[in-house]
């Protein structure tokens, strides 16, 4: 990421490269206006430094010829629309201008060609938003969460990007180490006045303070394991014997026939992964070939493969034939997904059942068992549901808490939350108040990097080149 200070003028397309009705080349700095007059022709006979901020013109973008040599004359490159938003009060807080051009990989890098001929740089990755964070109008946490607004997979993912976006996380974590610095400023007291130290360490309140703030990092570590599952999703693998009805509930699931269905065992050779969107959470579903007792030397390698995506993914779906009974293969893939988090299918209970719930209960702990019939599109909602409780263990809640999604974040608050733990001891049995300083400022300052208040070249940069340019 470039190091140096803001100071000079930076451009990049805001839109994706390809095709497209509009291309948006976003310009942010102090010559942006400038720039823009240089290069802007407007109908009402205006130059963009004399337009109104939050205000948009029509007119043509130029490229002008020699003025000396009288060669070439000025060359129109395309028609557009021009938006100008002065500083403070752009995303950046910098002068601000964007210019609407034709979609098209050309026409987008004609109008950027003609910007950087002007004095503008190429923006690196994420800079618009790193300038945005450096010139105080967003956070870190506010910066990160463009990122994953950009990316969320779902409705409930995007929630939580917005919240974050909308400053709900920073506030928790700014709350929690305010609350340190009054406790800090007690503590560097103790140790200024050590006449006074017994009345300042020992006050039975400052380890309550403690208590509440630690609780509250706590609520917020423990957020991480639905964050992350909101954030990135889970995977999980419909698994079971051939022609037990894997890739007719694939297809159901994903509402559209993605997968071949036909009667003949064997019929899916190769594993077929997709996403699917179950009430907001994102879930990577793969349907894997049967596996059971064939000797084919590509039904071996298919049955292989099942192996192995069983082994990575998060959760399993074993499927078993309601019309069957328990068989040598069943009890095999039993034997195989021992110890995985999975949920047991019972499917084609619209035929005659040879077994049912009760009778499979008993083969595994405490795994939920659903009966279902894809064929009759019996019980799915309660299998959805039991996704969700079996991934969430019943405690989902839609991405409308205060959590935490980034591993980034995770581990600082960890790092913070061990700090005022040991504060805590410290407290208790030796209220030394220089071994308590360094315990609380090495949290402040954990605190601090989550939300960018102690932050380093080398984190912004980790940080900012997963962001696209132009954004």
């Amino acid at each position: 990421m470039h190091k140096s200070a803001i100071g000079d003028t930076i451009a990049a397309p805001a839109t994706p490269v390809g095709e497209g009705g509009i291309g948006i080349v976003r310009i942010s700095g102090p010559e942006a206006l400038a720039i823009a007059d240089s290069i802007f022709i407007s109908k009402d006979g205006k130059r963009p430094s004399e337009y109104e901020t939050y205000s948009i013109h029509y007119g043509h973008v130029i490229e002008t010829g020699d003025k000396e040599t009288k060669r070439q004359r000025d060359k129109v490159v395309d028609e557009v629309l021009l938006t100008v938003m002065r500083a403070p009060k752009s995303y950046t807080k910098e002068d601000v201008v964007e210019i609407n051009c034709h979609g098209g990989i050309q026409a987008v890098k004609n109008v950027l060609d003609i910007i950087t001929d002007r004095g503008a740089r190429l923006a690196e990755p994420g800079e618009f938003t790193k300038r945005a964070f450096l010139n105080g109008r967003i956070d870190l946490v506010q910066a990160e969460a463009v990122l994953d607004v950009i990316r969320a997979k779902t409705e409930a993912s995007l929630r939580a990007a917005m919240g974050q976006l909308d400053g709900k996380l920073s506030k928790d974590v700014a709350d929690i180490l305010d609350g340190l610095i009054i406790i800090a400023s007690h503590i560097e007291a103790a140790i200024d006045f050590p006449d006074e130290q017994l009345d300042i360490i020992k006050e039975e309140d400052l380890a309550a303070k403690i208590d509440i703030l630690a609780d509250k990092l706590k609520t917020l570590s423990d957020s991480f394991n639905e964050g992350v599952v909101l954030r990135e999703g889970v995977s999980a693998v419909i698994c079971g014997k051939p022609n037990v009805g894997k890739s007719s509930l694939m297809n159901l699931l994903l509402k559209r026939d993605r997968v071949i269905v036909a009667p003949i065992p064997g019929t899916t050779r190769d594993a077929v992964e997709e996403m699917i969107n179950i009430k907001g959470v994102p879930i990577r579903l793969a349907d894997t070939a049967g596996i059971g007792m064939a000797n084919d030397e590509l039904y071996k390698a298919s049955a292989d493969k099942s192996r192995v995506y069983i082994g990575r993914s998060d959760m399993v779906l074993l499927m078993l034939d309601a019309s069957s009974v328990i068989s040598e293969e069943d009890l095999a893939l039993i034997r195989l997904v021992e110890g995985k988090k999975k949920i047991i299918i019972i499917n084609k209970t619209d035929l005659d059942k040879k077994i049912d719930k009760k009778s499979v209960s008993g083969l595994f702990k405490s795994d939920p068992v659903i009966e279902i019939s894809v064929q009759k599109r019996e019980n799915i909602e309660l299998l959805e549901k039991t996704v969700l409780d079996s991934v969430f263990s019943g405690r989902f809640t839609q991405g409308e808490a205060h959590i935490v999604t980034n591993a980034r974040h995770k581990e600082l608050i960890d790092k913070a939350l061990k700090n005022m733990l040991s504060v805590k001891g410290l407290i208790k049995d030796d209220p030394h108040p220089e071994l308590i300083a360094v315990d609380i400022k090495e949290a402040i300052y954990d605190l601090g990097l989550i939300i960018g208040r102690s932050v380093t070249d080398d984190v912004l940069d980790r940080i900012f080149e997963n962001f696209c340019v132009g954004k």
